[in-house]
């Protein structure tokens, strides 16, 4: 297995925030947000910066134990 427990925790973390902040794209592209604009802007704006957060504490933390 490649990584900890840890680091699977935080590549699926970081997976579900790219998701999150897709969709939001999608949302917001549509016209009408089922949860309305601002909400779907501020989930878009935290999940991108989180995804990236993530997934780079996921990579430094499989370094740290390989």
């Amino acid at each position: 297995m490649v990584g900890t427990p840890k680091s699977s925790l935080f590549l699926g973390g970081s997976c579900i925030a790219a998701i999150a902040a897709v969709g939001s794209v999608f949302e917001l592209s549509s016209g009408e947000p089922e949860l309305g604009s601002l909400v779907t802007g501020v989930i878009l704006s935290l999940s991108i910066p989180l995804a990236g957060l993530l997934f780079y504490l996921a990579v430094q933390e499989a370094k740290a134990n390989q």
